[in-house]
């Protein structure tokens, strides 16, 4: 069997307040079949570089969004990486098939504790249901969200 290749996407505008998300990312970094790529230190002026992320996108098998779950969305540049590099006829559209039958999965860190993401808690949704806009993004790009 193939081993999968992995493409972690690490977004924390605030690492050096990180207590979970930089030491998970350390983690990946020091796996050898673990690609790694920090958008703000790679990006650090937001400009994008569109054909280089999606020539990654096309070289792995299973796409991690990690970051740290900031006002129940992404960080601002995981937002403009999806804007730039998710391009029509490219993930998605009558030509867009790139990311059909790839893996994705959102690895995040929240500050409020598990009860606070629930209909009854402080926060009145789950986690899951916060995260619909990425797994609607997903479906449209033809990966699999994960976990299902």
């Amino acid at each position: 069997m193939d081993k999968c290749r992995i493409l972690v996407l690490f977004a924390h505008p605030s690492q050096h307040r990180s207590e979970a998300n930089r030491p998970l990312f350390q983690r990946a970094i020091d796996h050898p079949d673990v690609t790694t790529v920090d958008l703000y230190r790679e990006y650090p002026r937001f400009n994008i570089n569109i054909d280089v992320e999606q020539q990654r996108l096309k070289d792995h098998d299973v796409i991690v969004f990690q970051f740290p779950f900031y006002w129940y969305s992404t960080p601002a540049i995981l937002k403009e990486w999806q804007d730039l590099v998710l391009e029509y006829n490219f993930a998605y559209g009558k030509d867009g098939t790139a990311l059909t039958g790839k893996r994705f999965i959102c690895v995040l860190t929240a500050g409020g504790k598990a009860t606070a993401y629930q209909k009854d808690g402080h926060n009145h949704f789950t986690v899951r249901e916060l995260l619909q806009p990425l797994e609607q993004m997903a479906n449209l790009t033809g990966m699999h969200y994960l976990p299902r």
